[in-house]
């Protein structure tokens, strides 16, 4: 019995320097919450000034986001949310701290909550305890089975091709069916690449611990700037056709299952996970998007 629990140690190693990582992305959490509110607000505010949004902000509608001081300061807070984000990947794996963003879903709807003074109704409360429960499940998981490994160059090429294709199938699907788009596209959308750029975010570091900046690194970074604009312009989309709580539900649950199945599936970050903790990811992510259907279903404060 000793032996075996000896032999279980020296497979699952837990990383010191990932006690570092994990608050600082919990407090990134609190900064994204709080951004996604400030910004939510003053989308709206345009939005009553200038027309309800169909199709996409234009660009004048964009301009006048500016122009708010609301959007503005919620635009800051996520500057900070994002230098946390950051800084918490110089010490932990992707698939131990990005998961932790699911912090900021409870917050926000908290938030929304009192600030919109609509209540939350029965089945939202549920929706939201999945997506948080699935999210905890994960990173509890990864926490104990997650390692860190230098990127090679073959990881790198893999994950811009991907960008590549992913970029040109959201940009062909936003032409097409931006009229009809509602809230779920965008909240995906924005997910997937928020995803990639949370992974190009930890490979540029990685390299540059590494002492490898060079020209393979600079495209990362201009693959990593394309997907955050991109981004960043479907998540005011969807701050215009949903409410904040359901926006970040779906960016703290799609952006880090992308991020980890990168992380898994490319970067190898999983493979010392027994297959116990492979059937526990699966299990995990499938309820959190679960959560975030169903809050896109029946939160109280969308038209139906």
């Amino acid at each position: 019995m000793t032996s075996d629990l000896t032999d279980l140690a020296t497979e699952i190693a837990i990383d010191p320097r990932q006690a570092i990582g994990i608050p600082l992305a919990l407090v990134g959490a609190v900064f994204l919450s709080l951004g996604a509110q400030f910004q939510h607000r003053g989308v709206n505010k345009v939005e009553a000034l200038t027309g309800a949004v169909t199709g996409g902000l234009s660009v004048r509608q964009l301009t006048r986001l500016l122009a708010r001081p609301s959007w503005v300061f919620g635009s800051l807070m996520l500057g900070l949310a994002v230098v946390f984000q950051l800084t918490s990947l110089a010490f932990a794996p992707i698939i131990v701290v990005q998961p932790l963003g699911a912090v900021a879903l409870v917050i926000t709807a908290v938030l929304n909550a009192r600030v919109s003074r609509v209540k939350l109704n029965r089945a939202s409360v549920i929706a939201i305890s999945m997506c948080v429960g699935g999210v905890g499940l994960f990173v509890t998981v990864a926490a104990f089975t997650a390692v860190d490994k230098p990127v090679t160059d073959q990881n790198l090429v893999t994950i811009l091709i991907v960008l590549a294709v992913v970029l040109l199938a959201f940009a062909l699907a936003f032409g097409f069916l931006r009229r009809r788009s509602q809230a779920i596209f965008y909240i995906l959308g924005a997910g997937v690449l928020y995803g990639f750029v949370a992974t190009l975010a930890k490979v540029i570091i990685n390299r540059t611990q590494n002492g490898n900046f060079e020209w393979l690194t600079l495209t990362c970074v201009l693959g990593l700037l394309l997907a955050a604009v991109l981004g960043a312009y479907f998540v005011q989309n969807a701050y215009a056709s949903g409410p904040p709580d359901l926006v970040i539900a779906g960016l703290t649950v799609v952006d880090p299952l992308v991020a980890v199945g990168i992380g898994i599936v490319v970067l190898g970050e999983a493979s010392q996970a027994p297959p116990a903790a492979a059937i526990a990811f699966v299990v995990a992510g499938a309820i959190a998007i679960w959560g975030v259907f169903l809050l896109a279903r029946y939160h109280p404060q969308l038209d139906r």
